[in-house]
This record gives structure tokens, C-alpha cells and sequence, in this order.
């Protein structure tokens, strides 16, 4: 008998890893992409001899990606290759001091001590709450689906005791006393598109993390673990469609049956949507297939901020720059209060600042250096014409690298080009040109976020930033994770292949 066929919409980290796992327990797998490159957000730029990722440049739990290549018994090493990075992140602050966040204990309580001596002991205590909710939050809960109230029901008492009712903002405060300091250990939910002063303290995780597994980055690029997790799964016999984006999913009888993905018509038994569920839900089910309880869902949603992101390569290099660099405007709960409360652009930013050639300087021609600089800003729903503020913005924001960061940054301009939140609606397909889909508060975690399984549409499951555990390339990759508990497997398994088998139809772009 033939083997159960699953149907992957969307080939992003979350997508590419669902089309892995399900391959791994003997499905046959087709995914589909409406992009002409793999990666969804991960994607690449390519342009004048430099080479952009487009979106995530932050690795971490690298063994979620290692564990990807062992279910189907391969090495990772002969994919890919990792590299670290030190410092994680350097903030920079408009009083010209700076922080350095390292994995090494003794540096960072050093650099704490020079901020303020009295915070050197909370941050101990601070880091200690982190771990607890670490073994907690991610441990414990960042595989486990939340399909029922009484999964939810089951962890809040102990969501309670650590305090997880707080925002992360709020619970650092509570150990830290310098303002620059609780602005280095609360920053981190922008990373996953939550707002530090309304996130759930359950995000602190993400500090406990990175001091775990560290940070990498991949040699070549993000592009290049995109690349080799696209080779493996041709290898393992993925039939792998590009430019084909979803159009419909068929429903029959309350179950998913198709997808109907550039022109053709895909029978499935199982479907993986790795897109915005609000996407799925209002525009690939037909209405008439949508319940009271979704159609209330699409109108109360609450979404992350939007993202502009300005890609440039210059003629000169800066070898004193950190890989990652947070630049600290002169607000930080007022700017954020601008960009997801009051939905305005405001005249001063924050900035991260990603010169991946300080790691990597083949992405840049000898002598050259590569960037990319990025900045939370309102979401669609803002009504800024991006348009015509696109341009000039980016303008404002070279501008203020160059006075303060990159001197001789104009002169030595040899390409740029950006993009807005009509990016991240239009070609990534994020309601509301959000950068990382529904806001992570506290009302939209875990049970209360889009299910892993859907509810109401048999065979229609979930992966990527809209559903548990949410937005990140660890998070990400888990909501893969959560589908080897609530899909049923194959009755007749279809084995992976021992050697290397090509089913599909990937041009990966050189």
C-alpha cells in the first residue's frame, strides 16, 4: 500500500524541519514554496559580490539542528559548519559606554561591576530566576503542544511561582538597578517580536539559552544552513516545489485533503501549514469552511511590530565593530510605546547592527565588508506609506551610523537597498507586515497562541513564529518538534533511503 503523503506549505526553518521529521518517520513529503528559494525568512540577497541574509543571523540550541540530520542519518558537519561568536550581542549606548554580552561569567559580572557594583549580585540572582525558567519554559514545554485548556491549566501554578505573570522588563528590574543594565537583559524579546515591557518573564528563557549553547553563526552565511538543510532533504527523497505558492487547501468533510499550490492540485493526508495561521485561516480555507470560533480569532488578534531592514556593502572595512551590535536610542519604553501601542514612526530609533563579515569575510569582496542594520517599527496597521518613507528613513538611519559608528560611510557606499513591513506582507505573507506574526504576551502563549493541530480542520496542522512555542529560530524549530507528538504515524512507512536520492526540483540560487 502506498505511504501516507504530507503535504508542507511553506519552506521556511519550520517547514524545511516538519518536511525532515515527517520524512523521518516514513511519510512521503512534498513541500511547496512560493518563493523561487528556500529559507522564508531565511532567505537570501545576493547582490554586487556581497551576500545578505535576509532575516535570522542569530543561531542558537544548535543541537536542534544537529538532532534534524540525525533522524535521518546523516552528520550535520558535512552540511553546514557553525561558528562562534563572541561577543553574543555589544550594546552601545548614547552616553558612549557599552556593554559586551559574553557567555563567560567572570567577564560579564567584570562589565557589571564597572556599570554598578550593587547589580552584580542581582544579576546572579536574576541569571539563577532565568535557569528556573528555562528548565521550565523551554525544557519542559517548548515541545509539548497546548491543544486543550487543561495543558494550560497544568503549568500555571508554576507559571505563578516564577513570576511569569510580570513582564520581562518587570521581573529584571525587580534584581537590576542600573536603567542600561535592565535595558542588556530585557532587550532579548525583540529577537521573537515582543515588546519587553508587556512579554510574559517566561522570555527570560531566551537569556538562559544563549548562556547555554551560545551564539553561531553559519560559515557562508544563515543562507548556508538553508542550503544544506535543502540538500538533505533531496537527498532523502523530498519532493520539493518551488514557486509554488499555496493558493487553497481543500477541505472535505472537516478534513484537509489538498493543497491547491502553484496551478496544480497536491492530494494529502496530512498538511503542514509553515505560514501565518492568520493567512491560512482567512484566505487559504474557503469561508464557508471556517468556524464562529476562527472567525472571532481573525478579528482579535493582536500582532508583533513590523521590521525595516537596510542591506548595505561599502568599499571600506571596520574591524572594530562586533558581529552583532545593539545600538540604544535615547528612549527605550518610550520608542517602544511609539512602535506598538501609538503605531507611529517615530524621528529617533534603536537600531541592530549585523557585520557578519567580522565572522565571515568571504561575504564581502577582499577589502570589503557587509551589513545589514534593522529597526522595529509599526506594523501595516500603522498606515505609513512605506512607499515614500522607505527611502528617507533609511537615509536617517545612515546618516546616524555615520556620525556615530561607521565613519566615511557614505563615500564608501558601493551597493544598499532595503526593505519594509510590505516585504514581510507581500512576498513572506505576515498579516499586517508583522515581522514575527502575533505579539508573544501573555494572552496569546502557549494554549492561548494558534494550535500546533488545528481544532476544526482535520489533518491541518501548524509549524513556525504563529503557534507554540512561537517566533525564533529555537522556537521555530520545536514547533517541528511538537508534530512527533500529535501526528499519527503512517501506517505504511515509505524508508528514507540510505544514500543519497533526488525526487524534487531545488535550484538553490549561487
Amino acid at each position: 500500500m502506498k505511504p501516507q503523503h504530507a503535504v508542507v506549505i511553506g519552506a521556511g526553518f519550520g517547514g524545511m524541519a516538519a518536511a525532515i521529521r515527517l520524512r523521518a518517520r516514513g511519510f512521503r513529503v512534498t513541500l511547496v514554496e512560493g518563493m523561487d528559494q528556500p529559507g522564508g525568512r531565511a532567505a537570501v540577497f545576493r547582490r554586487d559580490g556581497f551576500t545578505f541574509d535576509a532575516g535570522p543571523t542569530v543561531i542558537t540550541a544548535p543541537y536542534l539542528l544537529q538532532e534534524l540530520f540525525s533522524l535521518v542519518g546523516r552528520d550535520w558537519r558535512d552540511y553546514f559548519d557553525l561558528i562562534p561568536v563572541d561577543p553574543f550581542y555589544r550594546v552601545e549606548f548614547p552616553d558612549g559606554t557599552r556593554f559586551d554580552y559574553v557567555g563567560d561569567e567572570k567577564r560579564l559580572l567584570e562589565q557589571i561591576a564597572a556599570f554598578n557594583p550593587a547589580d552584580v549580585e542581582g544579576y546572579r540572582k536574576l541569571a539563577a530566576h532565568a535557569e528556573r525558567i528555562f528548565d521550565v519554559g523551554y525544557t519542559r514545554l517548548s515541545d509539548v503542544p497546548f491543544g486543550r485548556v487543561s495543558d494550560m491549566l497544568r503549568v500555571v501554578p508554576e507559571m505563578l511561582r516564577l513570576g511569569n505573570h510580570k513582564s520581562v522588563y518587570a521581573q529584571v528590574a525587580e534584581y537590576i538597578q542600573d536603567e542600561r543594565l535592565r535595558q542588556v537583559f530585557s532587550f532579548e524579546p525583540l529577537l521573537v517580536g515582543g515588546n519587553p515591557f508587556r512579554i510574559t518573564s517566561i522570555y527570560l528563557l531566551i537569556h538562559w539559552l544563549e548562556r547555554k549553547w551560545g551564539v553561531w553563526f553559519g560559515r557562508g552565511g544563515t543562507t548556508s544552513i538553508v542550503a544544506g538543510m535543502a540538500r538533505l532533504m533531496e537527498e532523502i527523497g523530498i519532493d520539493i516545489r518551488l514557486s509554488s505558492p499555496a493558493e487553497r487547501i481543500e477541505v472535505e468533510n472537516g478534513r484537509a485533503v489538498a493543497v491547491h499550490a502553484g496551478g496544480q492540485r497536491i492530494a494529502a493526508d496530512v498538511v503542514v501549514a509553515n505560514a501565518d495561521p492568520t493567512h491560512v485561516y482567512g484566505e487559504l480555507i474557503p469561508a464557508e469552511k471556517r468556524n464562529l470560533r476562527t472567525r472571532a480569532a481573525l478579528r482579535t488578534r493582536q500582532y508583533s511590530m513590523g521590521l525595516f531592514v537596510g542591506y548595505f556593502g561599502t568599499k571600506k572595512t571596520y574591524p572594530e565593530l562586533a558581529h552583532h551590535t545593539i545600538l540604544m536610542g535615547p528612549r527605550y519604553r518610550e520608542l517602544l510605546r511609539d512602535i506598538f501601542d501609538r503605531k507611529i514612526l517615530a524621528d529617533d530609533f534603536s537600531l541592530y547592527l549585523h557585520a557578519p563579515t567580522r565572522t565571515d569575510p568571504s561575504l564581502a569582496p577582499p577589502g570589503h565588508e557587509c551589513f545589514y542594520v534593522l529597526s522595529p517599527v509599526p506594523n501595516l496597521q500603522a498606515g505609513i506609506d512605506w512607499e515614500r518613507e522607505g527611502g528617507p528613513y533609511f537615509d536617517r538611519i545612515l546618516d546616524a551610523l555615520e556620525d556615530r559608528y561607521l565613519p566615511g560611510l557614505r563615500e564608501n557606499l558601493v551597493t544598499q537597498f532595503h526593505v519594509t513591513p510590505t516585504y514581510f506582507r507581500d512576498t513572506l505573507r505576515s498579516t499586517h507586515g508583522a515581522g514575527f506574526g502575533i505579539e508573544p504576551r501573555l494572552t496569546q502563549s502557549a494554549y492561548f497562541r494558534y494550535h500546533n493541530q488545528s481544532p476544526h480542520v482535520g489533518g491541518l496542522y501548524f509549524v513556525g513564529s504563529g503557534t507554540h512555542p512561537g517566533a525564533g529560530v529555537p522556537g521555530v524549530l520545536s514547533t517541528a518538534k511538537v508534530l512527533d507528538r500529535i501526528v499519527p504515524a503512517p501506517p505504511h512507512a515509505d524508508p528514507v533511503p540510505a544514500t543519497a536520492r533526488t525526487r524534487g526540483t531545488l535550484s538553490v540560487p549561487a
